[in-house]
């Protein structure tokens, strides 16, 4: 047994998973020694926190030798919960105190963070159906640039180090399954992969390693919660990060979280959990944003195309009269009921002494005044289109037409 796992069995009381440890750096070791450098990729989230914090106290420990270079890059989605954000930012210093390790603060452009694209461009809030645009652009994009980066600058490959679980996702889960075997991957001692499929500049230069894949959420928190704040382990700062996902009480499927308020999710559990928590209670106003992605969703505050569109082919489109962007005058109402949450939020953060809200800056603000004031609309409109609340005659592919009903203009 290594010396990881039985200072970690020395401690007492709940333990971590001897076995979860053992596979853990087997599937390190493994793969460790086959590449020159090192990377994580560091969502803030609990399973990429728990990854990182146990590599870099394992690295410390002696268990694992130090690669030439270790890059951490951390995907700042200017949408995180704002527990989650001050823990990471904690992180971050420490992280800065070790001048082994390569940092990176990975945000995407101005004009394609959420907030400027939405309200600057008018796009509408993200959904599942037909719009998810929100988590390649602002996410994956960047981090994928990044590491382009990066490997443009050294010599020889490097591993990426992710946090992914099985468990944690069914569709996840399928696409692990799918994969093993197909491009170099390997699934028996954590999730391997020569090729990284989203960085199409650096294959070959990149293999991806999941070596918390068999971790149960559950240690996960007793890494988080017990292990990774005490000194011995590195002192981190992880305990408010389990808190924000509720902790031993949240459940597999509860214990996951995006962005504040995810138009995505049905409802956004980890928001609940944390403003019910008298520390983190004066976040209750970000509650509402939830009804102003629905409220811009709506045909009153966006345009649609006046008839028919035309394909390149010469094919009428499927969606004819389809609703489109945002109206400016909804942008603005929008930006404005944003600020005044973070106004608010942030009021009550100084006067209680606490962390305050980021949702807008003053310079996306700013980026949103100014692709307003220049009229900007997404690729295809113009603007002149009629509002999306106007009741238009449906043209259908055949080319007749007949009355659309509001219900379907709702149901768009």
């Amino acid at each position: 047994m290594t010396r990881v796992v039985d200072n970690l069995f020395a401690q007492g009381a709940r333990m971590v998973s001897e076995e979860a440890i053992e596979m853990t750096l087997a599937s390190l070791r493994a793969y460790w020694g086959e590449h020159e450098h090192v990377a994580l990729a560091w969502s803030g989230g609990k399973d990429s926190t728990a990854a990182l914090t146990l590599i870099v106290h394992l690295i410390e420990a002696g268990e694992l030798p130090r690669p030439k270079a270790l890059y951490v890059f951390y995907a700042q989605t200017r949408q995180e919960l704002l527990p989650i954000e001050v823990s990471a930012q904690l992180i971050i210093e420490k992280l800065r105190e070790r001048d082994w390790i390569e940092f990176q603060e990975v945000t995407a452009p101005l004009d394609k963070r959420f907030w400027v694209y939405i309200l600057g461009r008018g796009v509408p809030p993200p959904n599942n159906n037909t719009l998810r645009w929100c988590t390649r652009q602002i996410k994956v994009d960047p981090m994928t640039a990044a590491l382009a980066s990066a490997l443009d600058g050294i010599d020889g490959s490097a591993l990426m180090i992710t946090g992914v679980r099985q468990g944690e996702s069914a569709v996840r889960d399928g696409r692990i399954a799918m994969s093993c075997g197909k491009d170099g991957a390997e699934c028996g001692q954590g999730w391997y992969q020569k090729v990284l499929p989203e960085a199409k500049g650096i294959r070959g230069r990149l293999a991806t390693l999941a070596p918390l894949l068999h971790w149960r959420v559950c240690i996960i928190w007793d890494w988080l919660k017990v292990y990774a704040p005490q000194p011995e382990f590195g002192g981190w700062p992880t305990a408010i990060l389990a808190d924000a996902y509720g902790g031993d009480d949240a459940v597999e499927k509860n214990a996951r979280t995006g962005c504040l308020e995810c138009p995505l999710a049905e409802d956004d559990t980890a928001v609940q959990n944390i403003i019910a928590m008298p520390q983190w209670s004066y976040l209750a106003p970000v509650r509402e944003i939830r009804a102003l992605h629905r409220w811009m969703r709506e045909p009153a505050q966006r345009i649609r195309k006046a008839g028919a569109e035309t394909l390149k082919s010469g094919k009428i489109a499927k969606n004819p009269q389809r609703m489109g962007p945002l109206t400016f005058a909804a942008r603005l109402h929008a930006m404005d009921t944003v600020l005044d949450i973070q106004r608010r939020v942030n009021e009550e953060a100084d006067r209680r002494g606490r962390p305050r809200l980021d949702i807008i800056n003053a310079e996306e603000e700013a980026r949103i005044r100014e692709l307003i004031a220049a009229e900007t609309w997404p690729d295809g409109w113009s603007g002149n289109e009629p509002s999306a609340a106007v009741w238009l005659d449906r043209v259908n592919q055949d080319g007749s037409v007949e009355p659309l009903l509001f219900r379907d203009l709702v149901g768009t």
